[in-house]
């Protein structure tokens, strides 16, 4: 018998981006792949992380020998991109190479990288960059190089779930949105350019889900800008999420803070501890501010439901606050963070205001005298009310906080700290770690523990008993890994203690017997 001759498929275009870690799962190009009709089997997918080397990424790009190179552009990723783009038109100037992504579907004519690109699809690229490319396979080559992408219809648009490959199912986030858009106009976010907030039919996406969930998904973010604005929708997801109750079922969505009527939280209230994560952007608690930047938000709703969840629910609660905003001086960043820091959510993360392209917070510049780095991702560097040097304070005080606070592995100890004003103390404690350390990255465990030991004895005047017993607790909470050697004695009487009221001795009379 002849053996048979093995003819390659041509993969006449390339989608890619360069993901920020290899467990993001880009739901943007599979939105695109979704939807190329025809071409879908002429289309693959690679992506990459920011941090490999350009040309390895052009030369696995390259062995596809495509025609058309489609790259989604980001903020986290545009210089990275850049270089992966100058690459590509000096070894391939023949291939074609088309860019989509929020961080080219504005100012273009600032942008190094759409100068050395072929086509920008500025907006929605669902539709608009298979169109474009049948238009170049067919050899036509629209002569428009920013091509203005208008949002279409969500019935027209195909849903990307089926596109998640066994091995995303198994290693990988999976990104869903049940909407698109927002109707709020908060200046610093892209979104404030959306007309409204446009859901997807409901029966079509939740359906998808139960496809996703029998294939083994169990871990589902939810991307949409305000989940909880239309309620009767929120509760029907969360009520086929209920009725698929696992333990290892988790679920993320961002909510809009002041809006949490009772019939959500009815079904919030039902989810089990470990399910649930609520993104819950504050950005500020400056009137003033939110008014000047057109956010609507109604604080004391807000806090009323930050207590609420923290009480009656089980969810975890990630909370926004964002530096550097216009207006917005050191004194009222300090007591809106402690105002947060009251209501007790789990993780506060502390963002750097960052000047996004497009976003109407441009028109604040001048009076306020906003100085952004240049390069990506365009974070600011100062303002009227924060000078660069309170700008730099600042960023190792995010940084910080990240490392001890939102890490959870100092849950004993940081009470010990912060007491009624959080940020103050913090900040403090941010100060001391950078002049005795010069680091604000790869502080290894053990060290962290001893600095810590020491920050709070001889900067905070904490008695020494309390601390080596709160830090033997973080440890044990972890297991004994990275626990350093001069907590070993107390971490074997926390141990000691914790077997014993497994056994039902009561912790006060362990205490009694020694412990």
């Amino acid at each position: 018998m002849a053996c048979a001759t093995l003819i390659p498929i041509m993969t006449d275009i390339v989608l890619a981006t360069l993901n920020a870690k290899y467990q993001h799962a880009a739901l943007g190009l599979r939105y695109l792949l979704a939807n190329m009709g025809e071409l879908r089997p002429r289309t693959q997918l690679l992506e990459f992380v920011w941090d490999q080397r350009s040309t390895e990424i052009a030369e696995q790009l390259l062995a596809q020998r495509p025609l058309i190179i489609g790259l989604a552009v980001y903020i986290w990723n545009a210089r990275e991109t850049l270089q992966l783009v100058q690459v590509l038109k000096a070894v391939a100037p023949e291939v074609i190479v088309v860019l989509g992504g929020p961080e080219v579907s504005y100012e273009q004519e600032q942008q190094d990288i759409v100068a050395a690109a072929d086509y920008v699809i500025a907006g929605p690229g669902d539709l608009a960059f298979a169109a474009l490319c049948r238009e170049l396979l067919a050899g036509s080559r629209p002569a428009q190089r920013v091509i203005q992408a208008e949002p279409p219809p969500l019935e027209q648009i195909a849903l990307p779930y089926d596109e998640y490959t066994d091995e995303d199912v198994a290693r990988r986030l999976i990104y869903v949105e049940a909407s698109r858009g927002c109707p709020f106009k908060c200046e610093f976010c892209l979104s404030a350019l959306d007309k409204t907030a446009w859901p997807f039919d409901l029966d079509r996406f939740l359906a998808a889900m139960e496809r996703l969930h029998a294939r083994g998904v169990r871990h589902f973010k939810f991307v949409d800008r305000t989940f909880n604005l239309n309620v009767k929708a929120s509760r029907r997801i969360l009520q086929f999420f209920l009725d698929r109750l696992s333990d290892d079922l988790f679920l993320h969505f961002e909510v809009i803070p002041d809006h949490l009527p009772d019939g959500l939280k009815e079904l919030l209230a039902q989810f089990p501890p470990g399910t649930l994560q609520l993104e819950v952007g504050i950005q500020s608690f400056n009137a003033e501010v939110q008014q000047l930047l057109s956010r609507r938000q109604d604080n004391a709703a807000t806090e009323e439901n930050l207590r609420w969840l923290r009480e009656h629910s089980h969810a975890h609660l990630h909370a926004d606050l964002i530096i550097g905003l216009p207006g917005e001086a050191l004194e009222s960043f300090a007591a809106g963070f402690n105002r947060l820091w009251a209501q007790r959510p789990h993780e506060i993360q502390v963002g750097l205001l960052k000047r996004l392209r497009g976003a109407p917070i441009a028109r604040h510049t001048a009076e306020f005298a906003m100085r952004y780095d240049p390069q990506p991702p365009y974070t600011l560097l100062a303002n009227a009310q924060l000078d660069f040097a309170t700008m730099q304070r600042l960023t190792r005080f995010a940084r910080y906080w990240d490392m001890i606070a939102n890490s959870g592995r100092f849950a004993h100890a940081l009470p010990l700290l912060l007491g009624d004003d959080a940020f103050g103390r913090f900040l403090s404690l941010s100060d001391w770690l950078y002049a005795t350390t010069g680091q604000t990255h790869r502080i290894a465990l053990p060290r962290l523990f001893q600095l810590l030991h020491r920050a709070l004895c001889e900067v905070f005047a904490v008695d020494e008993e309390a601390v080596m017993t709160a830090l033997a607790r973080d440890c044990a909470a972890f297991g004994a890994k990275g626990c350093p050697d001069f907590l070993h004695g107390h971490l074997q009487q926390v141990q000691a203690a914790a077997r014993r009221t497994e056994k039902g001795v009561p912790a006060r009379q362990a205490r009694h017997l020694g412990e």
